[in-house]
């Protein structure tokens, strides 16, 4: 009885470091000399479809309820989209940008909409709530999925702060007054960090207690939410068109196309949400049908809400007049419709909080996932009886939001998310190309060094277009990384044989729409402030810390149980088959 008090305790260390490793303090000496034979061994082991979607999941003791439909993904996609972005965004970038800001809008849709093709693929052939995480340990390996994973986790971290802080921005006009005016300046505090949002917190814990409580039900709130957030999108459009003005489209593009690409970088942040909904496959009852309509669907509805919107509101109001927190509250009472400016925020309060919501359900998945496989504690796995849903996991990255949201300025939460989410998307790029073009045992020795040498002068000559867009204002670097980006996907195509072919869904186009993807995410990055990428430098630095003294140990351990165990089973089968 002792035994099993102390396993189910929440905070016994049976819960969080459970491996061999761990076990005393000698084992854990001996787990780190071993570091560079584990991580190599890491490096080069792959997971399997077949263990992602049953080994793995059966480590979280109960099974995720099948209650949703690509009707259900739709509202999803939806409610995890619309909000984040053109609430929270679209002022910041349309007083730097102007009206361009609608090509902006454009470039970053169609660059997530290319990573959509790329996450529905592997939602459907691998339907599990690890979403990205789970993807990526199958084609490239535990450690690129967990330095992934930690980015997928600060991107929904920040995504739900900068929107818990706009929804505090648009309360404040909903009842008359300023947009910063509910916030608390602390004086001690630095810059940027001092002014205070205790609704924010609110807002997170109100969203935390829908999320655990069902998937279904979360479902049906954030369909009605996302109705009615529709119908005021029609009315802001609508509306605010009968007070266009078409001179204030005189200086369409003042910063040119290098403003153009750098609030595209910003604004791809409006589209993060969709991998949210990737994460909920293993709770879709026909992941094969719903889940490529649900993601689809939902992401060509949001990226023409997006443009229409940014059009408005540059007609109603010259861009440079434009308010950064509540932008489309303040340019209908710039236009004296004072009363328009309460369905606004209104509409905008329902949009961010279904947002949260989503945001919410999907990065507790993924946390669920990863926990899995021991590389974070396995106390995150666990998945309620009652409910169907992870509890541990959405308490504890909520908790995280809200701790962001109270102390940090929306413009460095929204620099900062954009990195990871594009690095994230990036990625999985890359590993559908080598889920397509590998497959170990099957691809020869030759074709598989045809396929790196393809993908390096891919990536490459991504990283060589961002940077000379980034360092120079000439064009002819152009003439040189581009055709190389087009002849190494060409040879790619041409001379590389695939390995797999999709069985239920596929990315059209390949290896085009994949490589596509890999460019535009990377030039999107060069178009990002220094400032960011040092934040992002330093918390994949103390990621990379974190997987060698703890999550290399765990997630090794774990893998080796699983082989002896699966080994000894087949042993007693074989046994059994023998007469013994």
């Amino acid at each position: 009885m002792g035994e099993v008090v102390r396993r189910r305790g929440c905070c016994s260390k049976q819960e969080f470091l459970p491996e061999e490793s761990f076990a005393s303090f000698g084992n854990y000496v001996k787990a780190l000399r071993e570091t560079p034979a584990r991580l190599r061994d890491r490096l080069v082991t792959r997971s399997l479809d077949t263990t992602e979607l049953h080994e793995v999941k059966a480590r979280s003791q109960h099974e995720m309820k099948r209650t949703l439909n690509w009707w259900d993904l739709i509202w999803f996609g939806i409610g995890a989209v619309i909000g984040a972005g053109i609430f929270v965004l679209t002022g910041l970038e349309a007083k730097e940008t102007g009206p361009a800001v609608v090509l902006s809008y454009v470039i970053s849709g169609i660059s997530a909409l290319l990573s959509v093709f790329c996450y529905t693929e592997f939602a459907v052939e691998i339907p599990s709530a690890g979403g990205s995480f789970a993807y990526l340990r199958v084609e490239l390996g535990d450690f690129v999925a967990f330095i992934a994973a930690g980015n997928i986790i600060l991107e929904y971290v920040i995504g739900g702060a900068a929107v818990a802080r706009s929804w505090t921005s648009y309360c404040a006009t909903l009842f008359n007054h300023k947009p910063t005016d509910f916030l608390i300046k602390a004086h001690g505090l630095a810059e940027g960090y001092n002014q205070l949002d205790p609704i924010a917190v609110g807002v997170c814990a109100a969203v935390c207690v829908v999320a655990v409580l069902s998937t279904k039900g979360s479902s049906i709130f954030n369909s009605i939410a996302s109705v009615i957030h529709i119908v005021v999108i029609l009315f802001i459009i609508i509306a605010g068109l009968t007070k266009a003005e078409p001179k204030n489209y005189s200086d369409f593009a003042p910063n040119g196309a290098r403003g153009i690409f750098q609030a595209s970088a910003v604004l791809f942040f409006a589209y993060i949400g969709f991998d949210a909904v990737s994460t909920m496959a293993e709770e879709t009852k026909n992941p094969a049908r719903d889940i490529p309509i649900g993601l689809v669907g939902s992401m060509v509805i949001t990226t023409t809400c997006y443009c229409l919107m940014a059009v408005t509101l540059c007609l109603m109001q010259p861009y440079k007049e434009i308010d950064e927190n509540a932008p489309f509250s303040v340019a209908f009472q710039a236009v004296g419709w004072n009363w328009a400016k309460y369905i606004v925020a209104a509409g905008a309060l329902k949009g961010m909080t279904t947002v949260l919501l989503v945001s919410a359900v999907g990065q507790a998945r993924y946390l669920t996932h990863i926990a899995r496989t021991h590389m974070m504690p396995p106390w995150f796995a666990r998945v309620n009886e009652r409910t169907g849903t992870p509890v541990n996991a959405t308490v504890t990255m909520l908790a995280a939001t809200a701790v962001i949201a109270f102390f940090t300025k929306l413009d460095i939460l929204s620099n900062l998310l954009s990195i990871s989410t594009l690095f994230i998307f990036m990625v999985v790029a890359v590993g559908l190309l080598v889920r397509r073009y590998y497959v170990s045992g099957t691809t020869t020795a030759v074709d598989r060094n045809k396929l790196v040498a393809c993908l390096v002068l891919i990536i490459g000559s991504s990283i060589a277009t961002a940077a000379y867009w980034g360092l120079s204002e000439g064009w002819i670097g152009y003439v040189i990384t581009v055709p190389i980006w087009l002849l190494s996907t060409a040879a790619l195509r041409l001379f590389v044989p695939h390995a797999r072919n999709p069985k239920l869904w596929g990315v059209p186009f390949v290896p085009w729409v994949p490589s596509a993807s890999i460019a535009i995410n990377i030039f999107l990055l060069g178009s990002i402030d220094k400032d960011s990428f040092m934040r992002f430098g330093i918390w994949t630095g103390f990621l990379l810390l974190y997987y060698l003294l703890l999550g290399l140990h765990a997630s090794y351990d774990t893998a080796k149980e699983a082989e002896e165990s699966k080994n000894e089973g087949e042993m007693k089968v074989k046994r059994i088959e023998e007469g013994i």
